[in-house]
């Protein structure tokens, strides 16, 4: 069986993103005790509302409840869990012990994920969990294969793994980090995290205080703490060989489109490699990554500790070669017209990627552009302005226009 593609989901938009783009389970947080409260998460509306789109569309919802509690965070939290189980939620996402306990004791039979947070890093402690009812272990990024292959060999073979795949890494043992807390009083395990370790330092001696030395890789100052990007598109034969159950790609707080093309990308990945095996090329789907927002990219340490080929020297900025213009939101094949909502600004004669949920992305000219006046328009400046074009390849809703940045 090949493993799951599970999808974040920071708001319903995103999640009926993952939904279109082929994800197998969503991962998402309502209002409170769900890390990443920097998005917008989902209030009771949204999730009763995402949790029936994910049914519908025969995807399993997973709700985060992931935050590291204090007393006062839990209060509430019993008849929390009771309507997220009376809503449907297939699975809860937890870190902490008391947490767990209590889901145990007032939703006996919700499926309990146990988060990254909780830092599994061996055998002993994934039998530990398993015990305490457990069905599956997100296991610590800070493992490698042949570690994941000697945990899965003893433990219960009912016990499933998920194993992240792709997205931002963090410098801490699987997001324990205290640095946010430190530096600007945004609690990181309360779902805060101002990233800190994203920013450049420079080094100030007491007695010198408005003198500045830069800790310097280059002349612009140093990122001690930036680690890169995860992408292991290449290794989805060894995920498969292994029987990990799902791979989760991280992004809540990123865009729909990255959404989007991270799971298509996956998705097509698995079925590629599942299909022709060693022989399979999965270097379109790489490139197709690439498209999307990203820091340089790292194998985190799925082939042993990456060290400073971990690390990210000399920015923080996510690369960023390609625009999305265009969402598709209606299609009429009788006319050959789109209409579609505009993200970015795109004029007559660009030349434009197109890439939907299935097969690969192809090219067209914008051409025959109409506002909704149905007068015709030389460029299409305003955002989320619904513009009608001409498109003889069919289409379909949540198509996905990009435009190459210029360089």
């Amino acid at each position: 069986m090949l493993p799951k593609i599970l999808a974040p989901a920071g708001n319903l938009d995103k999640l009926i993103m993952a939904v279109q783009y082929g994800a197998d389970e969503v991962f998402f947080a309502g209002k409170s005790m769900g890390l990443r409260a920097g998005s917008k998460n989902f209030d009771s509306d949204d999730l009763e509302k995402g949790i029936d789109y994910c049914h519908k569309h025969g995807v399993n919802a997973n709700i985060t409840v992931n935050i590291v509690p204090h007393n006062e965070d839990l209060k509430g939290f019993e008849e929390y869990i009771k309507y997220l189980q009376k809503i449907g939620a297939n699975a809860v996402i937890a870190s902490d012990a008391g947490v767990i306990d209590i889901i145990k004791q007032t939703t006996p039979d919700m499926k309990i994920h146990l988060s990254t947070q909780a830092n599994t890093t061996n055998s002993a402690a994934a039998n530990f969990w398993y015990k305490q009812g457990v069905k599956r272990i997100v296991l610590a990024r800070e493992l490698s294969f042949l570690e994941i292959e000697d945990i899965m060999k003893n433990t219960p073979k009912d016990l499933e793994f998920e194993a992240f795949v792709h997205g931002a890494m963090c410098i801490s043992y699987s997001g324990r980090c205290l640095l946010s807390s430190f530096m600007t009083g945004r609690y990181s395990n309360k779902g805060e995290c101002a990233q800190p370790c994203r920013w450049k330092y420079n080094l100030v001696e007491e007695k010198r205080p408005n003198e500045y030395y830069p800790i310097e890789e280059n002349d612009e100052g140093t990122f001690i703490f930036n680690s890169k990007d995860m992408c292991m598109i290449e290794y989805m034969q060894k995920f498969i060989d292994l029987g990990i159950t799902a791979l989760k790609i991280e992004g809540r707080m990123k865009s729909e489109y990255y959404t989007a093309n991270a799971v298509k990308a996956y998705k097509n990945a698995l079925l590629e490699v599942s299909k022709y095996g060693e022989k399979a090329d999965l270097q379109y789907w790489k490139e197709e990554l690439e498209k999307a927002s990203y820091r340089d990219y790292t194998y985190g340490f799925y082939l042993g500790n990456p060290y400073k080929n971990g690390q990210l020297y000399t920015s923080s900025s996510y690369i960023r070669t390609y625009d999305v213009v265009a969402i598709v939101r209606e299609y009429d094949k009788a006319t050959q017209t789109a209409i579609v909502e505009q993200r970015n600004k795109f004029c007559e004669g660009d030349v434009l990627e197109v890439s939907g949920p299935i097969g690969r992305h192809f090219e067209i000219i914008a051409k025959d552009m109409r506002n909704k006046k149905d007068e015709k328009i030389d460029c299409a400046p305003h955002p989320q302005e619904l513009i009608k074009m001409k498109i003889e390849q069919e289409l379909a809703p949540y198509y996905i226009i990009r435009k190459r940045k210029e360089v």
